[in-house]
């Protein structure tokens, strides 16, 4: 399959479920989307957020989105009356998902894996963007290798041949990839590629956040590695 050359900025970032430091003591859906409206990115990879701010977020940002629950989501919407009205003392049992959120392009694919059940449900999820075809895995480790490891086989089968990018949250620090360049990181947050390198000088960067979530966001700007042209048929001899 021939994918041409393009520039994709990924942004990844935990939302610490839609939580500031200090506490705000109140629901702060719009100053995280201002933050992420203020910001340039085509991907956002996002962890612990709010499980019904993806399609929120999605048309305030002009973006297409697809996201994956992840744990403390029974009776949701009990969870949700308590977390907009209260969020710092419910805090993480408010319910959980991981999004990804897709600006300049169409999804053309999502898929999901369960990595762990015990002592938290541990999701990896995935989409194809259409223009670019590239593949952005999105994940929320629990601090097991063996979840990480899992997580990437999954996307390598996936992707295929493309081009592809694995970031998130992992729980993890120092972590290195077999078969990916770490792209950008700061702290236990990363963005690996495969198939994507920097467009000349590196240009990853960790965003300032103000008092939003005890994450940093960590941005990178990638460039989709030269695709051979696609080969005319062979001309037989005379």
């Amino acid at each position: 399959m021939y994918v041409p050359r393009v520039p994709v900025r990924v942004l990844t970032w935990n939302l610490f479920h839609g939580r500031a430091v200090p506490p705000a003591g109140r629901e702060l859906f719009d100053e995280f989307a201002d933050a992420l409206r203020g910001w340039e990115w085509d991907v956002a990879l996002l962890q612990e957020i709010p499980p019904w701010w993806p399609p929120a977020l999605a048309t305030r940002l002009d973006a297409a989105q697809r996201y994956v629950l992840t744990s403390r989501n029974f009776a949701l919407p009990i969870r949700r009356a308590i977390a907009t009205r209260r969020p710092d003392v419910i805090k993480s049992n408010g319910g959980g998902a991981n999004a990804i959120l897709i600006r300049g392009d169409t999804i053309a694919e999502h898929r999901i894996r369960r990595l762990s059940i015990w002592p938290e449900r541990r999701w990896m999820h995935a989409v194809r963007m259409d223009r670019a075809g590239a593949w952005m895995a999105n994940l929320h480790g629990g601090g097991s290798l063996r979840d990480v490891h899992g997580a990437a086989a999954a996307a390598r089968a996936w992707a295929g041949a493309a081009p592809l990018v694995l970031g998130g949250d992992f729980n993890i620090r120092g972590l290195t990839l077999d078969g990916f360049e770490r792209a950008a990181g700061h702290e236990v947050d990363y963005v690996f590629v495969r198939d994507l390198t920097p467009p000349g000088a590196s240009r990853a960067e960790v965003l300032d956040h103000g008092h939003l979530s005890d994450h940093a966001p960590v941005r990178a700007a990638l460039m989709s590695s030269p695709a051979p042209s696609p080969r005319s048929p062979a001309t037989p001899s005379p």
